[in-house]
């Protein structure tokens, strides 16, 4: 079974669609964080892959969320090993810091709400995003966003408000700001608990849960796939990592 280790900063910013599609491939999401009551490790080990969700706090906010020091070395241990890794939102954003880039407020200001995501030439062959559609539609709702990518990260898509929607970092590690994650119950719970911050944008509730709710069947299909894409290359990286093993036990060798 495929063990994916979920870091849950939020109740109500859940792994949603991504879950969905970890248990219909027979896999395991264990999942940990503040709200869980489950200590955050800072190591991959025992797990095929992490997922890393959104939340309030930035990625430096260390007085605000103090578990998010074992996050960053959680995210640099799976670099370093080449864990396979999704950054969603503010999990993005960690993997920018932690990979060496910056994060700052959004430039344009906040992107809240249903938008469309272009492909840069790089994702034509990366091997999650090239199987995104061109101008695929999705949710958004941060403040922040990635202003400098890490040194020798590809970027992968963008937005008309945000330049760095999808980058990946090394092999195995993929941040995304947009929330493939969400679909319109967790945009109702956004748009409820955060009634203030969207009138001061000048938005109502129903302005930014319409849509999704409008686009629901169309989000679920498209990220259902990329979630089920990114599972099937967890599973490619488990099997490889298990071949050695496997060929030195029927050569007789002791496994290392």
């Amino acid at each position: 079974m495929t063990r994916v280790l979920v870091v849950e900063h939020e109740a109500n910013a859940g792994v949603g669609l991504v879950g969905e599609r970890i248990a219909a491939a027979r896999g395991e999401a264990v999942i940990v964080g503040p709200d869980t009551g489950i200590p955050i490790p800072e190591s991959a080990v025992g797990y095929d892959a992490v997922v890393v969700l959104g939340g309030t706090p930035g990625p430096t906010d260390d007085e605000e969320a103090p578990w998010l020091p074992p996050v960053r070395a959680l995210i640099a241990d799976c670099l370093a090993r080449e864990v396979p890794y999704l950054g969603i939102c503010l999990g993005a954003q960690l993997l920018a810091v932690v990979a060496g880039g910056t994060v700052g407020p959004a430039r344009k200001g906040a992107e809240i709400g249903v938008t469309t995501i272009m492909k840069t030439d790089a994702a034509a062959d990366d091997p999650l995003l090239a199987h995104v559609p061109s101008n695929a539609r999705a949710l958004q709702w941060h403040f922040l966003e990635v202003r400098t990518l890490p040194p020798g990260s590809r970027s992968l898509a963008f937005s008309s408000q945000c330049e760095n929607q999808a980058f990946r970092v090394g092999p195995a590690a993929w941040g995304l700001q947009f929330h493939l994650e969400a679909l319109t119950a967790t945009a109702e719970t956004w748009a409820s608990e955060g009634d203030h911050e969207l009138r001061s944008l000048g938005l109502t509730a129903e302005q930014v849960i319409a849509p999704v709710r409008e686009q629901e069947r169309g989000l679920r299909d498209t990220w259902s796939r990329i979630a089920d894409r990114w599972i099937a290359l967890v599973a490619g990286a488990r099997e490889r990592a298990s071949k050695p093993a496997e060929d030195a036990a029927e050569a007789g060798a002791p496994a290392r």
